[in-house]
């Protein structure tokens, strides 16, 4: 299918991991100057765009006015190490790659695109350990991201710990989903995890922490992009509507 919108790609020398990181920005159909734009940014960019549909979907739900004017930006990975190095929470460039988000890709959008500049107006979404980076980046800088969209999060005892001692979410909208069958998932350590319950153990955490959450399981989902594509036009239409 052809897409409506205009993709394109931007870079960022970026001092806080010595790399230059290329942006996938898509804008919708309509896109001008004179309006002002939601900003979502989401790790494991390309995936998004190529697995996800996110342009399709984007071109859709503008056509039917099913989702406020956004923009996505994608940002992706060199290869599983360096997706690890930079997503998991312990991993050696995650402060680095946070920073590179905060400090560098947000103002760098707010000067390219017409944007609100506030927290509420952008979010940040991911997949299995994009998603753990999604959340926790969103806990550490509230008023930099206001929405969280993740997918079938890695979730550890740290991670727990890290939202159950965090401060009231007052501020954050979050959707976040897990497949009812994802309890053997193959990590990037070689090593095979069960994600449902630790998720089930955030999502507890969560709704006491006073989020404006929703939360779904996916009946018979296992951790691939078949059962997060299918429910992207909902976690599209919860995060933007």
């Amino acid at each position: 299918m052809r897409r409506k919108g205009k993709m394109i790609e931007k870079e960022i020398n970026s001092s806080f991991l010595n790399e230059r990181m290329t942006l996938q920005i898509y804008h919708p159909e309509t896109f001008s100057d004179l309006y002002k734009y939601e900003i979502c940014i989401m790790q494991d960019g390309k995936d998004y765009f190529q697995m996800g549909r996110i342009a399709t979907l984007s071109d859709k739900l503008h056509d039917e006015k099913e989702m406020h004017n956004v923009v996505f930006v994608g940002i992706h990975y060199k290869d599983k190490h360096d997706r690890r190095k930079k997503y998991h929470p312990s991993g050696e460039q995650n402060e680095a790659y946070t920073n590179f988000l905060v400090r560098e890709v947000v103002p760098y959008l707010d000067e390219l695109i017409p944007t609100y500049h506030m927290g509420k107006t952008r979010s940040i979404i991911g997949d299995s350990l994009a998603g753990t980076l999604a959340l926790m980046t969103a806990m550490k800088y509230p008023h930099t991201f206001g929405k969280v969209g993740m997918q079938s999060p890695y979730v550890d005892d740290a991670v727990l710990a890290y939202v159950e001692q965090a401060k009231p979410f007052s501020t954050l909208d979050i959707y976040h989903t897990i497949g009812t069958k994802e309890t053997e998932v193959h990590m990037s350590d070689g090593n095979t995890a069960d994600f449902v319950e630790p998720n089930r153990n955030l999502n507890q955490a969560l709704k006491k922490a006073g989020a404006s959450y929703t939360y779904h399981e996916l009946e018979d989902g296992i951790h691939t992009w078949k059962y997060w594509q299918n429910d992207m036009r909902r976690l599209l239409t919860t995060l933007f509507d």
